[in-house]
């Protein structure tokens, strides 16, 4: 781990990787002239998007500079409540200034044919990135969350996405809650400037301590890149430091 950092709640944590991510979003604009970021599921990212369009933190950013991905996505339509673009847009895009609508790439999930539509928006991204043969995107910042079972975004303990070495978003079936989804995978979060874990509750405890051991059987400990962050509370750090 590159960084771990451990603080006293939930709330906390909320503010801190709101401010991560102005931060880091920033810096990728005036470094880069833009910054393509991938959003997270779960309940975590509900505290940090009202966050984020406080004024303060909403105003220091161009967000017509700011292309929008997401780590994964459940097999489900997009005006869903459980559907990650759903609720990303609902409680932030929608009302940031300045977001441009063609760039937004939300995972289409939702589709009949779950690994054609993971093919095309795959061939959507490396246009986007302008990404040679061979070659995988720089992400500016991939937000992540991790599950009690050591999953991070669709890639879950024993899930055939584990092993994927060439492809940039699979479908995948999660063993865990029985459902498809859609992903990014290893290589690309592995390729990242900046993996930001977010991670709150004691549910998460135990798994978090194997993570940080380098358990290699979950998921969230194969995450490596040039720098990964982790911003937990007490409760999933589990009182170590």
């Amino acid at each position: 781990m590159t960084g771990f950092r451990v603080l006293a709640d939930s709330t906390a944590v909320a503010v801190a990787a709101a401010d991560r991510f102005v931060e880091t979003v920033r810096d990728a604009i005036e470094e880069r002239g833009a910054a393509r970021v991938a959003l997270s599921g779960g309940g975590t990212p509900k505290q940090v998007y009202p966050l984020l369009l406080e004024p303060a933190r909403r105003d220091a950013i161009d967000w017509s500079r700011v292309e929008f991905f997401w780590g994964d996505e459940r097999a489900v339509p997009p005006d869903h409540p459980d559907s990650n673009f759903g609720v990303a847009y609902g409680m932030l895009l929608s009302h940031l200034p300045g977001v441009r609508p063609d760039r937004i790439h939300r995972m289409p999930a939702e589709a009949d044919d779950l690994a054609v539509a993971a093919l095309t928006l795959e061939s959507e991204m490396r246009l986007g990135f302008e990404a040679r043969a061979g070659e995988l995107p720089s992400f500016d910042l991939i937000w992540l969350g991790m599950g009690p079972d050591g999953h991070t975004a669709s890639l879950f303990p024993g899930s055939t996405a584990l092993d994927e070495r060439e492809r940039w978003v699979v479908a995948t079936w999660a063993p865990g809650p029985q459902a498809w989804r859609m992903t990014l995978t290893f290589p690309v979060v592995n390729a990242a400037r900046h993996v930001l874990f977010v991670v709150t509750g004691a549910d998460k405890a135990s798994v978090l301590r194997r993570v940080r051991a380098g358990d290699q059987e979950l998921p969230a400990a194969r995450v490596s890149g040039e720098m990964v962050e982790w911003i937990v509370d007490e409760a999933a750090a589990g009182g170590a430091a």
